[in-house]
């Protein structure tokens, strides 16, 4: 019995190992088909129920919202370029999920992002999305300030929304 809980125990290392290394290689190639301007390819990891939330307030897009966000600057053949500084992925036990949160060198110097993957017919995913800009702790102050004009008349119209 023990023998066979170890082989079931290596059975499952294995398997997320080799998720890893395939979700890795999936962002990797997904950020990269942003910085080759491959809409078509870009857009193909994720779920037809994605969603992705940027780095703006008011960016919160389901798949077809994002699509035509982005269609004008892969028209114009200049999207974005981010890649991988450093990325952590986490399983369900059941293997079906995974999350992950990743550092990103980005034209706007590092960001965060963070999402939630599905296994797809034995394809992992994306099926939410978050990406944040890092603020440096000893600069946020100067951040608030530059940002409070536009987002305190943000805030008010998003209080007249909440229940």
């Amino acid at each position: 019995m023990k023998k066979l809980l170890l082989t079931l125990a290596l059975i499952t290392q294995l398997s997320f190992a080799q998720d890893k290394q395939a979700i890795n290689t999936m962002l990797d190639n997904w950020h990269k088909a942003a910085a080759d301007v491959q809409f078509d390819s870009y857009f193909s990891y994720l779920t037809d129920d994605a969603i992705y939330i940027g780095t703006d307030a008011t960016e919160n897009w389901n798949k077809k919202q994002f699509q035509a966000f982005a269609k004008p600057y892969f028209d114009k053949g200049r999207a974005w370029s981010f890649t991988a500084l450093e990325r952590n992925i986490y399983f369900s036990k059941d293997g079906k999920m995974a999350w992950f949160d990743e550092l990103l060198n980005t034209q706007m110097k590092i960001c965060r992002g963070s999402g939630v993957l599905v296994k797809v017919k034995n394809t992992w995913k994306i099926k939410h999305y978050v990406l944040s800009m890092t603020i440096p702790n000893d600069n946020t102050n100067d951040v608030i300030k530059t940002k409070a004009p536009i987002e305190d008349a943000l805030i008010e119209k998003l209080k007249t929304k909440v229940p």
